[in-house]
């Protein structure tokens, strides 16, 4: 990875699209650090302190927005609407046939998926600037809350949102890996330092014996090598299924050859798109209760704690840790639905047969797709248990030892993996490229 990272900095298109994502990732921090103007951030300082206190809902939105969102900065609604919004199309995709045929008109399709995409990134901008400045604003977040200021406030965290969404598209094209999951990525890290120094005086420099602490800061460095190289083997694990491809024949010539290819399925086809789906639905319920002040000594309030992750797993109340069961239960749910929605055994399975291909010992058409919904199946039930630990395991060691101050999560570190891994092999590729040009040239 050293090498091929070493050579794609010696070829000079390739060290200019690093240079420039770079100083693409250099303003997206400077922004995160841009408050809105009439932010009282004072207020923003108690109100995230006393969430850190009350179960910390809003931990894994912080790390996502890079802490923006808790500096109430121009970014402070960062990439999230877009991702919103790209998911929103592709749940419609499938509920909308007018937008499935425009995704498989090829180049000219896709550009007018990302046109709507984009204006529907724009709403939700809209829409989610307009509850954070009303919502916020009226209970002290704006200095003198008005219409002006409240407009101010709409104005600049929406422009703030299409500005990250145009720095993230600048990337894909001028730079290197996808944009908008480099600026998740970078988000993600910009956080990584708070989270290790809480980690390490909670339980290194507030040890009684220098023997203890190296022994804790040895637990939690081994702890956290053994989750990324867990989720490295996650994301590139997959089930090849071969496929045989006949000779074709037209009239008495056979004008082909038989030829065998495979079909990767991806143990973790989904991603981490179930586990943001089942912690935004956990989380959401707790997030709307913070603006209406819900007592949490009366049955509702105590429903809403169950929600909270920051309340499983703690021995002195044990019932709560009922909503980690709902929460695993939601990945498993999602990880089946959304895998069933970008991946199509039946459509799979008539392509094959339409271009003479079947599965050896597997009879085209039906069986074929029995067959591969059957080996799917079993396939999205293996990533979603990976899933699972993955998300779990900060969970548990939050409730356990007590650190409910982090932002950082099981779904950060899947995301930082993947965008990573996603990012070289891109880089590899153009040096791939690259190379063929130079041997053509040649």
């Amino acid at each position: 990875m050293l090498k091929s990272l070493v050579n794609a900095w010696k070829a000079e298109d390739i060290r200019k699209r690093l240079i420039y994502t770079f100083f693409m990732l250099v303003v997206i921090r400077f922004g995160s650090c841009l408050p809105i103007p009439g932010v009282d951030t004072n207020y923003l300082k108690n109100f995230f302190e006393q969430q850190r206190q009350a179960g910390n809902a809003f931990g894994f939105f912080s790390a996502i927005t890079g802490g923006s969102f808790e500096q109430m900065s121009v970014l402070a609604l960062s990439i999230t609407p877009y991702i919103t919004a790209s998911i929103i199309m592709e749940l419609m995709t499938i509920a909308i046939p007018k937008l499935e045929e425009l995704q498989r008109e090829g180049e000219d399709g896709r550009k007018k998926m990302l046109s709507y995409t984009r204006y529907l990134t724009v709403v939700l901008s809209l829409i989610e600037s307009i509850a954070m400045a009303v919502g916020f604003g009226s209970q002290g977040l704006l200095y003198s809350f008005g219409p002006k200021s409240v407009l101010v406030a709409i104005a600049a965290m929406t422009a703030g949102s299409a500005f990250l969404m145009w720095i993230g598209e600048q990337i894909t094209e001028k730079g290197v890996g996808n944009g908008i999951s480099i600026v998740l990525l970078i988000n993600i890290i910009s956080s990584l330092p708070n989270d290790f120094r809480t980690l390490f005086e909670r339980f290194v420099f507030s040890s009684k014996s220098i023997a203890t602490g190296v022994v804790a800061a040895f637990v939690i460095v081994v702890l956290v090598l053994l989750m990324v190289v867990f989720v490295v083997l996650l994301n590139d694990a997959e089930r090849r299924i071969p496929v045989q491809y006949t000779a074709k024949v037209q009239g008495h010539r056979m004008t082909g050859r038989a030829q065998s290819s495979e079909i990767p399925l991806k143990v973790n086809t989904a991603n981490v798109i179930p586990v943001i789906f089942a912690s935004s639905i956990m989380s959401f319920p707790v997030v709307i209760a913070q603006f209406f002040k819900v007592d949490y000594n009366t049955i509702g309030g105590k429903l809403l704690m169950m929600l909270n992750s920051s309340n499983w797993l703690k021995p002195d109340r044990p019932v709560y840790s009922i909503g980690l069961v709902i929460y695993i239960v939601l990945i498993v749910l999602f990880a089946y639905f959304y895998t069933s929605i970008i991946f199509n055994p039946l459509e799979v399975a008539n392509n094959m047969k339409k271009a003479g291909g079947f599965i050896p010992g597997i009879r085209p058409g039906k069986p074929t797709s029995d067959y591969l919904t059957r080996i799917l199946n079993y396939i999205i039930f293996i990533g979603a248990a990976g899933l699972t630990i993955v998300a779990v395991v900060p969970v548990i060691i939050s409730g356990i030892f007590n650190v409910s101050s982090l932002s950082f999560t099981g779904n950060s570190l899947i995301i930082i993996v993947g965008v990573i891994l996603e990012t070289l092999k891109n880089i590899e590729s153009r040096m791939l490229v690259r190379n063929y040009k130079g041997f053509l040239a040649d």
